[in-house]
């Protein structure tokens, strides 16, 4: 079997395996945040936090709810890392340093994970298991959370309540991550990825069964972090190493829990409206977009131009030869179309085209399929500024799911789709201004990319570098922090605002001049939007770096 047939395989088993738990995963994600069962331990937690569970809130509410657990969050891991050198599990390692620890802490609480450090020789295994692992589970549960409150605002009419952000983040981590991360973990460790707190030992030897299935540094938080389309690792090679990911099956493992759940969160949207074909639409605009993306990443890396991969017949430098290049391909697509970062090969070392790729997947605002729950309220943006511009075309209030487009509805959704690309774009410019783009490794076109993936990966919460640039600095540190955090909150406020003018709306029976959004037509223009938007914003970015040294 050739490379290019075995890549092919591997894609097309994914597809299977993704639509295959697209119905029942997504129908169970709708019984977990529609259902009204407590659990013994959820009440517990309502107890401790000191929260109603019966009690619904208003859009600012929810917000303040969600900024509230994100900024103790941040405070509590910026302490943990500063404090580690005290406390036990730490390995001997001294305190993390304030502009590192600021970095970390919000990297990890925004769901990107993004990594100036090497996690093996900076942080002890209580830092790596009680305070980096437990934000693997509860950022992603944010996302999914917000997520959830915009669908809603769809879903209800002439109220302004959007359901309860401390229900939602406990049913979502304690039923849907943590026992998913858990079987993934299995599954990892059935393919060889260790499980252990040091020196390659099995932590049930350590405590006698595996309760800390969800603690150890490896493949537990391997599990954690590709569920939760996190990045980062324990380890500085991150899914390129062979303790992380040692075979092409575990390669596939990961690929399938990055995707898994944002692809099955459009039949949760569907359910959750009303019309599981509206969810269909989203899902095929999603597929549409990550296809495109695989296939493309793939054709540049397997025919890369250049001697040297002409000679080999693909761009082999930076990649595991155990994975190969279609398969290092695939991930690199799968872990930037999310906000994932987790990588098994080197960025850096792609092809000018295979690394434009890697940062266009970005640049789509990652919505195919995107975060957990981050890629489908993006999508959801999406939508309603494309039934903006279709009634623009033919003259009428736009309307979408019977809820009014309006000028309140689209500065919303405008506000959110302008914050990363202003983040980007200013990060990039300020870089380059005050001279510290000379911790790139390259200079000329290539250095640039690497500038411009750095706060592309960060603003979108992404957490991938090139890998070609020395970001321990505190300039770096603290920049790239304030994009991380301004990236996730600023969004997420937009959405959760557009979900409450929504909530509060009178639905507008469907006429004769209602766009449908449910068939091919839409799906294609909302695919038609995403890349016309991100091509006017960013190409002449592109322009100058990956395009040029490409050409």
């Amino acid at each position: 079997m050739t490379t290019t047939t075995a890549g092919i395989v591997f894609i097309l088993s994914l597809v299977v395996a993704l639509v295959a738990a697209y119905r029942p995963l997504g129908d169970y994600l709708y019984r977990v945040v529609s259902g009204d069962r407590q659990s013994r331990v959820e009440r517990g937690v309502y107890r401790l936090v000191g929260v109603n569970p019966a009690a619904e809130q208003t859009w600012g509410v929810y917000a303040r709810g969600v900024l509230a657990f994100s900024a103790v969050s941040i405070l509590f891991l910026y302490a943990f890392q500063r404090l580690q050198h005290h406390l036990p599990l730490s390995l001997g390692f001294a305190g993390v340093v304030p502009h590192g620890a600021w970095n970390t802490a919000v990297s990890f609480v925004t769901n990107t994970n993004w990594q100036w450090y090497s996690g093996e020789s900076t942080m002890g295994h209580l830092v790596q298991m009680a305070g980096l692992a437990v934000q693997n589970f509860v950022s992603a549960a944010v996302g999914i959370a917000v997520a959830v409150a915009l669908v809603r605002g769809f879903a209800r009419s002439r109220t302004g309540e959007l359901g309860n952000f401390w229900v939602d983040l406990t049913r979502i981590a304690l039923r849907v991550l943590l026992p998913i991360a858990v079987l993934g973990a299995l599954a990892l460790m059935l393919g060889g990825v260790v499980q252990n707190l040091s020196g390659g030992t099995d932590v049930s030897t350590l405590t006698g069964g595996a309760q800390h299935l969800t603690g150890g540094p490896v493949a537990s938080q391997e599990a954690i972090k590709e569920l939760g389309t996190n990045g980062g690792g324990f380890y500085n090679a991150n899914s390129a190493h062979p303790f992380e990911n040692p075979t092409s099956w575990t390669n596939w493992i990961e690929i399938f829990l990055i995707l898994v759940i944002p692809f099955s969160l459009p039949r949760l949207f569907g359910r959750m409206v009303g019309q599981n074909r509206q969810g269909y639409a989203i899902a095929a605009v999603m597929a549409i977009l990550a296809l495109a993306s695989v296939a493309l990443t793939n054709v540049f890396e397997l025919t890369g131009s250049g001697t040297v991969p002409r000679a080999v017949g693909a761009a082999l430098e930076g990649k595991e030869i155990r994975f190969d290049v279609s398969n290092s391909a695939t991930f690199a697509a799968a872990t930037t179309l999310t906000s994932t970062g987790a990588v098994n090969s080197f960025h850096d070392s792609f092809t000018a085209l295979g690394g434009m790729m890697t940062l266009g997947n970005m640049m789509l605002g990652e919505v195919a399929p995107g975060g957990v729950g981050s890629g489908l309220y993006g999508l959801l943006i999406l939508a309603v500024i494309t039934v903006f511009v279709a009634g623009l075309m033919v003259g009428r209030t736009p309307e979408y799911l019977g809820k009014k487009i309006g000028s309140r509805e689209i500065k919303f959704a405008s506000m959110y789709f302008l914050v990363t690309p202003a983040l980007v774009l200013i990060g990039t410019a300020a870089a380059f201004a005050t001279g510290h783009n000379s911790t790139a490794l390259n200079v000329g076109p290539h250095g640039l990319s690497e500038v411009l993936y750095a706060f592309t990966s960060a603003s979108n919460n992404n957490g991938s570098a090139f890998a070609g640039i020395t970001v321990n600095t505190p300039w770096w540190n603290v920049t790239l922090g304030l994009c991380m955090l301004i990236g996730r909150f600023l969004p997420i406020i937009f959405v959760l605002a557009l979900a409450g003018s929504l909530a509060r709306q009178q639905p507008t029976p469907a006429s004769e001049g209602t766009l449908p959004t449910h068939r091919p037509l839409f799906v294609g223009m909302v695919v038609g939007v995403t890349v016309i938007l991100v091509a006017l914003t960013f190409l002449p970015a592109l322009a100058l770096g990956p395009l040029a040294e490409g050409v």
